[in-house]
């Protein structure tokens, strides 16, 4: 049995990178209308979460219409 990318299905593209969506689903995160509510800042302090995965959820909500909060 394959191991599982993450513990609850995400709208996040798998570019992000596994540790990235896996933390930010065990952190309650699994949709892009969720992170219009938290600054990247809030986002970084989770261990897992890099710039890089807040550059890459940065576009994705732009190309959605949405934004980070702040």
């Amino acid at each position: 049995m394959p191991p599982q990318d993450s513990p609850v299905p995400t709208e996040f593209p798998q570019r992000l990178g596994r540790t990235a969506r896996r933390v930010l689903a065990l952190n309650g995160y699994t949709r892009y209308d969720q992170l219009t509510a938290v600054t990247p800042g809030q986002l970084l302090a989770i261990h897992g979460v890099g710039p890089k995965a807040i550059r890459i959820l940065g576009e994705e909500l732009a190309e959605r219409g949405l934004s980070f909060a702040g």
